[in-house]
């Protein structure tokens, strides 16, 4: 490892670090615009600057500068002093002085920067140069007049989401950063470029000229519009969450965050159950508490083992889950399913459901199949770390319908009986690799006999066997074992049969099979779950209590609430224990302490924060059954994917403009 000085510091720093990354280990702050450390080197706004020595006496870029063995760097001298101001008055000669009315007012870079590195003065007097605004979709707002041309937006376009429609036209002090034919960015990551842009050039268009930073309460929290678990923090302004944006998790989700985990939180406030309701002759009428509860103790009176099922749906916490398990527990019932797409696998070991590469892992995979499943959109940030290990080298095949997936991939057919004859290519990938992934997703589960046989294909190639769920709470529901013999279709099956049915928040599913069936829904939205429901009851959403959730590849994160629930609406968990009192089935908790004490004791693993071991996959018994069948992706409209997502004004016009190519006037135009 080379040793350096940083002004005067011996210190040992990575082969392959650049002078900029060797100053940060030695505690000193270096200024820059351009860098950023998870894209590629541009050394273009020069902020950066330093002297080495041995070097020409000047300063230099320190991003661009490799560290080598016996340099002496100073950060702090007057000619770097000096140079930085000078480099400061070209950034400002063109900015224009919009400070009181900039959205990135109180979290800019240049500002910071400027006060810190820059002069009290500037030279120039000539006129600032304009820029016209230019479109980039609903998401992102311009002011391209702000832009310093850092193009760090252009990179991660290019690099990280992997759409290119994001670049520079023109020279000199006429270049500008534009979309492709001023368009909308069709990336599902492109709210990205807000939290990179180092000025207010690209902004958010959803939150434009809404708060400022500093009125607003950060909460940390966990994203629940898919099941990667992205860390986020919650910015909320009294009972309002104003916007969420990603928090560093390396193991997850780096710093990044995609369009709907940004942009859903408008539905938060919209279509909302805020007080109990009963259906009395046929129409849905207002209760209290009291009612609806009198009302549930009615129709269970005497009910008993199989007679109450239940099905949990994709944005719940692990406390609601686990305590819905309990009153059916308490009933004797078994038909508990949280699998409301109709997915069907093995939930008896927990290796046999999870992302066993892991996500930070399968970026190391030198070769992958995809069997049903569109990462793109049904985990964008798993799509991330697959697009790096293809930019790695690794091989790629896919069993499914074509999509474009940012990056190449050896088509296989869309038809599931191929997994008993896999081309050679495929063989020969996997052959002796290490690490080699087989990714299986929701949309080949619903064939019969296919989770088999992708075990089957996995264990023949020698690879990790993963499951890519698109629900936020399903690993978690499958560890507390809320799942029944043969899935969602058993408990449609015994509709005739049922007293009750709990739906915990389930809004993707037909229910029209329980038309006739009592039906108790407890959720946030009025959505498709409470077409058939019986009684009401208004649940909390993710921004509005705390709970637990465990993400595909099983590690425990803890959510913390942020805003109070709308109305009457409470905690599931508390809806659920109030209940229990009144249908005389108490359940042996009274605080989110108890309970997941009560959780932890039961299930030890979830009672710690981080990934557990559950031990090896245990292996199949029995052949693999034929299958066969075409493979039918699960997500159908990436922004409306839940009742959140469906109820949010601005993930409504991304489905719009983005997928389905309808045009929006600007005001201006």
């Amino acid at each position: 490892m080379p040793k350096v000085k940083v002004d005067g510091v011996e210190i040992e720093v990575p082969q392959g670090a650049t002078v900029l990354q060797a100053c940060e280990l030695a505690g000193k702050e270096i200024p820059r615009f351009c860098y950023h450390e998870r894209l590629s080197i541009a050394g273009n706004c020069r902020m950066c600057l330093v002297e080495v020595k041995p070097g020409p006496p000047k300063p230099q870029a320190s991003c661009a500068l490799p560290a080598s063995d016996g340099q002496e760097i100073s950060t702090m001298t007057p000619l770097v002093k000096k140079a930085r101001e000078g480099v400061m008055e070209f950034l400002l000669i063109n900015h224009p002085l919009d400070c009181p009315i900039c959205d990135q007012g109180g979290e800019c870079d240049l500002q910071d920067q400027a006060m810190a590195y820059g002069r009290g003065h500037s030279r120039f007097a000539e006129n600032k140069r304009a820029v016209t605004e230019k479109y980039m979709g609903p998401v992102v707002k311009t002011v391209m007049t702000r832009c310093i041309q850092c193009t760090r937006c252009v990179r991660f376009a290019e690099e990280v989401a992997g759409v290119e429609e994001i670049g520079a036209i023109n020279r000199g002090e006429n270049m500008e950063i534009t979309s492709y034919l001023e368009g909308a960015v069709t990336s599902e990551l492109s709210g990205n470029v807000v939290d990179l842009c180092p000025v207010g050039a690209l902004v958010s268009k959803p939150y434009s000229f809404e708060a400022r930073p500093w009125e607003l309460r950060k909460v940390p929290a966990i994203d629940v519009m898919d099941a990667v678990g992205t860390n986020i923090r919650i910015d909320h302004r009294f009972r309002e969450v104003m916007r969420a944006l990603p928090r560093v998790n390396e193991d997850v989700n780096e710093e990044w965050a995609h369009d709907k985990t940004r942009h859903c939180v408008d539905g938060l406030v919209r279509n909302r159950l805020d007080r109990p309701w009963v259906r009395r002759d046929g129409r849905l009428q207002p209760a209290s508490w009291e009612q609806a509860f009198a009302v549930i103790a009615e129709r269970l009176a005497g009910a008993g083992g199989d007679e109450v099922a239940a099905i949990a749906g994709d944005l719940q916490d692990l406390e609601s889950v686990f305590a819905l398990k309990a009153l059916l527990r308490a009933y004797g019932s078994t038909l508990h399913e949280s699998r409301q797409d109709g997915a069907l696998f093995d939930a008896s070991h927990p290796r046999a459901y999870r992302f066993n590469s892991t996500i930070a892992g399968i970026e190391t995979a030198p070769a992958i199949l995809l069997i049903g499943t569109n990462p793109r959109w049904e985990a964008p940030l798993v799509n991330t770390r697959i697009r790096k290990a293809v930019k790695a080298g690794a091989k790629l095949f896919r069993l499914g319908e074509a999509v474009d997936l940012t990056y190449p991939v050896e088509e296989l057919g869309e038809d599931l009986s191929r997994l008993g004859s896999l081309p050679d290519a495929v063989s020969d990938a996997f052959a002796g690799k290490e690490n080699a992934a087989v990714i299986v997703g929701m949309g080949a589960l619903l064939q019969p006999g296919a989770y088999e046989a992708a075990r089957a294909t996995a264990a023949a190639l020698g690879a990790t066997f993963n499951l890519l769920h698109t629900a936020a709470s399903r690993v978690g529901a499958l560890d507390v074992g809320f799942a029944a013999e043969g899935g969602v279709e058993a408990i449609r099956a015994r509709a005739g049969a049922l007293k009750a049915l709990f739906l915990l928040g389930a809004d993707e599913m037909d229910t029209s099979a329980f038309a006739e069936t009592f039906t108790v829904y407890i959720g946030t939205h009025g959505d498709r779950g409470v077409r058939h429901a019986d009684v009401i009851l208004p649940g909390a959403a993710y921004t509005e209590k705390h709970g637990t959730y465990v993400n595909l590849e099983g590690r425990v994160q803890l959510s913390e609430f942020a805003v109070h629930p709308p109305g009457e609406a409470r905690e599931d968990w508390t809806i659920l224990r109030a209940l229990s009192d009144v249908l005389g089935k108490r359940l042996p908790f009274d605080s989110l302490s108890e309970l997941r004490a009560a959780m932890a004791e039961e299930f030890p693993h979830l009672g710690t924060v981080g990934l557990s071991d559950p031990g090896p996959l245990p292996a199949l018994t029995g052949a693999a059954p034929g299958v066969a069948g075409t493979v039918v992706y699960p997500i159908e409209d990436f922004y409306l994917t839940n009742p959140i997502a469906r109820a949010s004004p601005t993930l409504q016009r991304c489905s719009a403009e983005i997928l389905h190519g309808e045009t929006f006037r600007e005001a201006a135009e």
